[in-house]
């Protein structure tokens, strides 16, 4: 037995605003029909006036913190004792200092440590993969690792791509020090990035970059969120089924036995193709993004806690995670799922729950292994609009 990291606490939240596609047609030169075919999206969830990054981040790691004492009262361990706390997103409330330490104080946790990780839609991946090799170094004995955005503030209004994409969550995991026999502990990592490709997932605006080749005192600097979609749909597939074969070798299970992929809810062709390289079939592949689109960094969390409340992932189940986000960044990580107790206090928020539309896709998207042969051919007879990432 070896030292590890064990996840025992689960937690989701988003905000009430709901926007559907139908919404967005009357602003915008777009249809239902258009943004659920490209998509696989029928609404998302936004965080109004007043609702900042930090907000959805606390309400998740509450969650979260519950579901973890829950959990432990039930085998009559004591609950964990958080004294690490990380945070990944892209849209902190202020570019300084990190939001991290915003969320642990409100959550009354005292003088712990606490860092924001900035890798984009893959960096729940990596706060989980920091988190838990500071556990294994002996640097924390538990730790409370939220994966949150607010990308509905630094998308262009008028922008129909990125506005049908993106929705606004959190979701949240707690951590504790174990053994890698246990159900829940984090067996296997796999971690990569390319800055060749900074460029194709970005916010151009805003940091020290721009403001050396600015004289004038503008506030808007290039501040909306910029993707090529061709580009990452290809490299996003390549990139996550090559990892999650990676963290499948380190565990030592193949395909076929892997219960559940859950990947980062880029948007429902990405999934397919994803599940079509890696030959899993429906059942295997977990998805919510019809209901609360692409979250970015609260995207996994929060399809690990809409599978857990609906019995979609169960104690015993091999699970593979796997994200691609800007940077170029892309990652993996495997786990057996364990018994976690879910906040009693806390039921799943309206509409973020994994629907039957989402769970069994359509007739077509059944077949992965298909879609997946053939994403390459799709992405060179499709334009960037279509392939929304």
């Amino acid at each position: 037995m070896s030292r590890a990291a064990v996840l025992c606490g689960l937690g989701a939240w988003v905000p009430p605003t709901v926007v559907d596609n139908d919404q967005l047609a009357r602003d915008l030169d777009t249809s239902d029909e258009w943004i659920r075919t490209r998509t696989g999206i029928a609404r998302r969830r936004i965080a109004g006036p007043g609702l900042a990054t930090s907000d959805l981040a606390a309400e998740a790691g509450r969650r979260a913190l519950e579901s973890a004492r829950r959990t432990a009262a039930s085998t009559g361990a004591p609950g964990p004792q958080v004294d690490l706390v990380v945070l990944a997103t892209s849209t902190p409330d202020q570019p300084c200092p990190a939001t991290a330490p915003q969320v642990a104080h409100r959550l009354g946790l005292g003088t712990v440590a606490a860092f924001d990780v900035a890798a984009v839609c893959t960096g729940f991946i990596y706060a989980l993969a920091t988190a838990a090799s500071m556990i294994v170094a002996g640097c924390a004995r538990s730790a409370l690792v939220i994966g949150a955005d607010t990308f509905s503030t630094i998308l262009d209004p008028a922008d129909r791509t990125t506005r049908a994409i993106f929705g606004d969550g959190a979701g949240a995991v707690v951590l504790r020090a174990g053994e890698d026999t246990e159900p829940g502990a984090l067996l296997a990592f796999d971690l990569h990035s390319d800055g060749a490709g900074h460029e194709l997932i970005t916010v151009p605006g805003g940091g020290a970059r721009e403001r050396s080749l600015r004289t004038d005192n503008e506030a808007a600097w290039n501040r909306y969120f910029t993707m090529q979609g061709r580009a990452v749909f290809t490299e996003a597939v390549v990139h996550m089924s090559d990892s999650v074969r990676t963290v499948l070798d380190r565990t030592g299970w193949g395909s076929a036995q892997l219960d559940r992929l859950v990947a980062h809810q880029a948007n429902l062709r990405i999934l397919r193709a994803v599940g079509g390289q890696l030959d899993l079939d429906e059942r295997q592949v977990v998805t919510n993004l019809d209901e609360v689109g692409n979250t970015v960094a609260a995207s996994i969390p929060l399809a690990l806690a809409d599978a857990a409340a609906d019995g979609n992932l169960r104690p015993g189940h091999r699970v593979a995670l796997t994200g691609f986000g800007g940077g170029v960044t892309w990652g993996s990580a495997a786990l057996t799922w364990p018994r976690l107790t879910l906040a009693a206090d806390a039921p799943e928020p309206e509409g973020t729950r994994l629907t039957e539309e989402a769970a069994h896709f359509t007739e077509e998207g059944a077949h992965f292994t298909e879609e997946g042969a053939h994403f390459t051919e799709r992405t060179d007879r499709t334009d960037d609009k279509e392939n929304l990432s």
